[in-house]
């Protein structure tokens, strides 16, 4: 038997925390329901991992983006449970839904004579309140296709929840409730996760955070609200000691003033630790920070060892992944930050 042996780069998702944010936003959300955006594998944390935890916390509705995404989340909760945003535009997709049992998003009046020409259903739908992106216009609400539908949850979404002025959010709000009295359905659904602290009238029947859960701080005023999630490590692969005037990695952008000591770790572009988070960025040895040093590689980094020059190869390095400091650090949205984690890491 083939062992194969442990991963130079470690992913670790606190379940508790992940927990904890799922009822902190549940209770935020007053009467309603909150759900779980669980798309992109649970951003990037792992379906396998996060799912039970999100359903054994309480959540009872899981929302995906691909159909391909849906056979991996119902292995842990029934079918129905699952709802796909970006909704059915093709026959197998039917039919992969109607054999599944997972419940599509309509986004368009085309879609919604599709879903009824492949038998119809229960389905959600997605009105276009502002964000111009998937939904029926509000003018369309009343054309027969719509009506022709068994809608359960009626949904828009915000784009600017996450911003201190809420102008847009309040005119999306009034839309959507103009809206709701021209739709038969049993649910509505407005607010993500930075919607949530925007008040009980944003919230209707039912919720859907995603960012949030996963530690992210979509709005200010959530700070100090919700836990960090996923903790990232990558081990050092060398040590050396570069001499005055050697220059490190590609481009020699880092040129050493004096003799140091520096380690080369496992950790790159590839596992979702971008370039932009070179400048001015470190890895962490404790309390200790190591900056990092020239370009990021597709693999690795390098960084200075001079304020621990007894680490060794195979010792551990932490990865700053609180992801509002990370996002201010690095200009990368707290979205990307997760969501570009790479295949490489190992629980």
């Amino acid at each position: 038997m083939i062992v194969e042996p442990p991963s130079t780069l470690r992913l670790t998702v606190n379940r508790e925390a992940l927990a904890a944010n799922w009822r902190t936003l549940d209770t935020m959300s007053g009467t309603a329901d909150a759900g779980a955006a669980v798309k992109a594998d649970c951003y990037g944390l792992g379906v396998e991992t996060c799912v039970p935890v999100l359903r054994d916390a309480g959540a009872r509705a899981f929302f995906v983006a691909h159909w391909s995404e849906v056979a991996d989340v119902v292995r842990h909760i029934d079918p129905e449970q699952v709802a796909v945003l970006h909704g059915v535009i093709s026959d197998e997709e039917i039919a992969y839904a109607k054999a599944i049992g997972a419940i599509p998003v309509i986004n368009s009046l085309d879609q919604a004579r599709r879903w009824r020409a492949g038998g119809g259903g229960p389905c959600h739908l997605m009105v276009d309140t502002g964000i111009n992106r998937l939904g029926v216009a509000p003018n369309e609400v009343g054309d027969e296709a719509i009506a022709a539908l068994d809608i359960d949850v009626l949904m828009s979404h915000l784009s600017s929840a996450d911003e201190e002025d809420d102008a847009v959010s309040r005119l999306q709000l009034t839309t959507f409730r103009t809206v709701i009295p021209q739709v038969r359905h049993r649910a509505a659904s407005l607010a993500n996760g930075a919607g949530i602290a925007l008040g009980p009238d944003y919230a209707f029947d039912l919720t859907r955070p995603g960012l949030a859960l996963y530690g992210g701080v979509p709005r200010a005023d959530m700070a100090g609200q919700l836990r960090q999630v996923a903790f990232v490590e990558a081990a050092i692969l060398q040590t050396r000691t570069l001499q005055a005037g050697d220059a490190v990695g590609y481009n020699g952008e880092f040129v050493a003033q004096n003799d140091m000591p520096v380690a080369t770790v496992s950790l790159g572009y590839a596992d979702g630790f971008l370039r932009s988070r070179g400048p001015g960025g470190a890895l962490l040895h404790g309390d200790i920070a190591l900056p990092l040093l020239g370009k990021v590689s597709m693999d690795m980094v390098v960084v200075d060892l001079s304020q621990a020059p007894d680490l060794e190869e195979g010792d551990w390095l932490t990865v700053p992944y609180d992801l509002r400091d990370a996002a201010q650090q690095s200009a990368l949205s707290q979205y990307e930050l997760l969501t570009a984690l790479g295949r490489r890491f190992r629980s």
